[in-house]
């Protein structure tokens, strides 16, 4: 892939990308990301596109003009310190990084924000997002639950401000 992939935060007026992204999305990579065979989206397309970039950000990777993966966080209200994070690739973008960029900037924009620790559920069986996990969230504890891990992982000491 020789095209330029930019990062960025969700817009409200990104939900026809979202849409289109949606169509380009094999059955097995949605079903990897929601844990379920789903033919629509899973929600509204309007909640996964208004965030406040806060309690709930999103990060969409864009190649052009269309977003080709996202990467979000909703911190837990009983715990704001702690973000349940998912992760989707569109399938032709899968395996050249793209996923561990997104990964990446929303863990440091997390730690920047207040965030300590990441949660997630990872299918036991999905070797790149179990491999994308150990290299970016090395004290990541992965507990095997009917077939799918609990990733419990804090975030790595150089995403946390010093002064926090």
């Amino acid at each position: 892939m020789d095209l330029p992939v930019t990062t960025r935060p969700v817009r409200p007026d990104d939900a026809p990308l979202f849409c289109r992204l949606w169509e380009r999305l094999s059955p097995e990579t949605v079903y990897r990301r929601f844990h379920a065979p789903l033919r629509s989206p899973p929600v509204d397309v309007h909640r996964l596109v208004e965030v406040d970039h806060d309690l709930r950000e999103a990060l969409v990777a864009v190649v052009g003009g269309e977003v080709i993966g996202v990467a979000r966080y909703d911190r837990s209200p009983a715990d704001p310190a702690t973000a349940d994070v998912a992760v989707v690739v569109e399938d032709a973008w899968q395996g050249v990084g793209v996923g561990r960029q997104l990964l990446a900037e929303l863990t440091e924009l997390a730690g920047r924000r207040g965030v300590r620790s990441l949660t997630a559920d990872v299918q036991a069986d999905n070797d790149r997002v179990v491999g994308l996990v150990h290299r970016l969230l090395p004290g990541a504890r992965l507990t095997p639950e009917h077939g799918v891990y609990a990733v419990h992982s804090p975030l790595p000491r150089a995403t946390v401000p010093a002064a926090a």
